[in-house]
């Protein structure tokens, strides 16, 4: 696909003037764009689906998830994979983000080179059950094509993220995620409305994933690590919300569990000391709805309420 047919570079003409706009219509313009962002994205919402489910069954047979990109594609990746460590007590290196050139200032060059995007992969040790995320808003960089063609001949699930349609990436892929963000305010700036759309997706995929494997009990988030007190008064809300008792013994069994709100609810809400609640846990993947109708206590009641 040739540069002068990619939708992110071609000229945005709602913007033509944009060195001429006062501050306020600059910004309104910026505004209105983006708000475009999201219903392309949900277009793209069954192959979403579709990618969440092959890493969720990779996942849970003890693959991981591997983001691979150049530039501000492979930072959003990184952001995405680093967020998941204290927001989901994921282990680290299950969720990776692999850049073009690491962060030093080799990383536009590095993008141009398919046989580093293999060469990354095989440093991090990639198995079958590993699932590659390419990400590129092209949907051409070389670095990640050669990623993703080495993932294939590894056998690994390959998905694609893309923001223009009919790809040389997608073609490549096993799950192709394409949303047509369109031309830049900013013409070929791909981190606006390209970059936009991929962290839209990349949310999509960590954290539903993360919902599948039971990571979360509502739409609270039970595996949150308590690492200062913002999050310890987080945590705390967390369990004083699905169990509904007071802050006092919400903090008192919190401490019990050794910070972790999932052991904690599960204490509260099945009458169990720390070690049956563990093995409970264990026993049902970590997720509290099945650990508790295993010994049947209603688990689905939460407060909207901290």
């Amino acid at each position: 696909m040739s540069t002068h047919l990619l939708s992110t570079e071609q000229i945005n003409t709602a913007s033509l003037g944009l060195d001429r706009l006062s501050l306020e219509q600059a910004a309104a313009l910026m505004n209105q764009e983006d708000g475009l962002v999201a219903a392309r994205v949900a277009a793209a919402l069954p192959e979403i689906t579709a990618a969440v489910r092959l890493i969720t069954a990779a996942m849970a047979q003890g693959g991981r998830l591997i983001y691979v990109g150049a530039g501000n594609s492979g930072r959003l990746g990184y952001l995405d994979a680093f967020e998941c460590q204290p927001t989901f007590s994921m282990p680290a290196g299950r969720v990776l983000g692999l850049i073009a050139g690491g962060f030093d200032g080799e990383v536009e060059a590095a993008e141009d080179h398919a046989d580093k995007g293999q060469a990354d992969l095989e440093s991090h040790q990639l198995q079958a059950l590993d699932v590659v995320v390419g990400l590129s808003a092209s949907g051409r960089t070389p670095y990640v094509l050669g990623a993703l063609r080495y993932a294939r001949q590894q056998g690994c699930p390959t998905i694609s993220v893309a923001c223009n349609v009919g790809s040389e990436l997608a073609a490549i892929s096993q799950v192709a995620i394409e949303v047509d963000s369109g031309p830049e305010v900013l013409a070929g700036s791909t981190r606006l409305k390209a970059g936009t759309a991929q962290k839209m997706v990349c949310n999509m995929l960590s954290t539903l994933t993360m919902v599948s494997l039971g990571k979360t009990y509502g739409n609270l988030m039970v595996d949150v690590q308590v690492r200062n007190q913002k999050l310890l008064r987080r945590a705390q809300s967390i369990v004083m919300q699905a169990t509904e008792v007071s802050a006092e013994e919400a903090a008192q069994v919190l401490q019990e569990a050794g910070l972790r709100p999932r052991i904690a609810i599960l204490m509260l809400k099945s009458g169990l000391g720390l070690a049956q609640a563990e093995a409970l846990s264990a026993a049902h993947g970590g997720s509290i709805h099945r650990a508790l109708a295993a010994v049947g206590v209603a688990g689905a009641a939460l407060s909207p309420h901290p």
